[in-house]
Formats: C-alpha cells, sequence, structure tokens
C-alpha cells in the first residue's frame, strides 16, 4: 500500500470497550469483529464510536469495561437495507497501542476532497454551521465517503470551498443521536456519526478554531 494511502487517513482513539466483540465479515480467510467504545470529551460528555478489528488482533485483556487505544482509518462502505443504501461509517483498527494520559483520545487527521456541495446554516442561537462530503482516497481504487462538520470561523471557510477542491482537517470523530420520522409515521432512533472539525486547510488557506461547540 502506498505510504501517502496510509498517511491521508489517520485516527487515535482510546476509550471504554462498551460491548462484546460482533461478527462483522470475513475477508480472505481473516475474520473482522465490531465494538463499541466510550470515548469522553474534555466536556466529560461521551462519544460512542464504532470499530472494527481483526480477530488476529483480539486478545484476552479486551472486555467489556477496559481500556483500550487504537490507530486506524476512519472508512466508510454502503449497506443495503429494505433496498435502500445506506452509509455505514467506523473505525478499521490498524494498531492497538499503549496509552498514555497525556494523548488526546480522539483525533483524525484527514486529507480529501470536498465532493458535495458544503451546507452552511445557523442554528437558532445564531452558532454557524456546515455540514462538508470529504471523499478520502484508499487502496485499490476505492474511497471512504466522510461527514463533517464546521463551526464558527472554519464553518464560514468551508461554505465557500468548491466540490473537487482538495483540503486537509484535524479533528475528532462525534457520535450524535437523532430522531428520524420514517414513512409510515413511526419515529426512529438513530446514530449518526462525523467528523468535528477543529482545523482545515486548502492549497491556499488554513483556518483553526476551538469553538465551544466542539467541546460539548
Amino acid at each position: 500500500m502506498k505510504y501517502e494511502l496510509l498517511s491521508n487517513n489517520k485516527v487515535f482513539l482510546c476509550g471504554k470497550i462498551l460491548t462484546e466483540p460482533k461478527f462483522s465479515h470475513e475477508s480472505f480467510g481473516e475474520a473482522f469483529y465490531e465494538i463499541k467504545l466510550e470515548v469522553k470529551r474534555l466536556s466529560e460528555q461521551c462519544d460512542i464510536i464504532p470499530i472494527t478489528i481483526s480477530d488476529k488482533l483480539l486478545t484476552k485483556d479486551m472486555k467489556v469495561g477496559s481500556t483500550l487505544a487504537i490507530k486506524g482509518q476512519f472508512r466508510s462502505y454502503n449497506k443495503v437495507e429494505d433496498q435502500k443504501s445506506k452509509l455505514m461509517l467506523t473505525v478499521f483498527v490498524r494498531e492497538v497501542i499503549d496509552y498514555t494520559e497525556d494523548m488526546n483520545p480522539n483525533i483524525i487527521e484527514i486529507t480529501g476532497y470536498i465532493c458535495k456541495e458544503p451546507t452552511y446554516r445557523t442554528t437558532p442561537f445564531k452558532r454557524e454551521i456546515c455540514d462538508v462530503l470529504i471523499a478520502v482516497n484508499r487502496a485499490y481504487n476505492k474511497s471512504d465517503y466522510l461527514p463533517c462538520i464546521a463551526w464558527g470561523r472554519n464553518a464560514r471557510f468551508v461554505k465557500n470551498l468548491e466540490v473537487g477542491k482538495k483540503v486537509s482537517l484535524v479533528g475528532r470523530i462525534q457520535s450524535r443521536d437523532y430522531q428520524k420520522k420514517l414513512e409510515n409515521g413511526e419515529v426512529e432512533n438513530r446514530t449518526a456519526y462525523e467528523v468535528s472539525i477543529n482545523k482545515i486547510s486548502d492549497d491556499e488557506s488554513e483556518v483553526e478554531s476551538f469553538d465551544d461547540e466542539m467541546l460539548s
């Protein structure tokens, strides 16, 4: 694998294991499992993040309630449900590492391309938000499509970026619970995963902010 395809999508997470490993899929004779990881924010709230890990990296020490630190990549794949394609997101574990308290428990660095026109809006409290979808190249001619959210100055910067623009950003992966109204009128509880942008740059400029929204 080319080095740039490893360095353009880097994740470090450390948190508490919430679930027993659940079989996900098998590839070339290697089994992969999904685990939910609880990762604390600075505000003491938590993000619940799915990770995908090979059976070759699983150990007996990885029990519910124990601490796990990993390096990997934030990846996407399409899952068909009720004849509709749904974008699924997970952190693919490449390495299990030792954790020290001076490490940031949730950090992601990606370089990719704007693949959908950014959506800018303001909240009732006049906070500026901009949603953007970033395509990050992966080996074997694949790409990961990662939803990202920018706040404040970052939002004003992102809203003017054109589709196809190459950007680099640093942030954290966050989970967000919401309710989806179905066609039959029922309401379903769902969880969205996205990258909350701390710092973002293109070839010409760089914007960095530490808005309160990123800590909540």
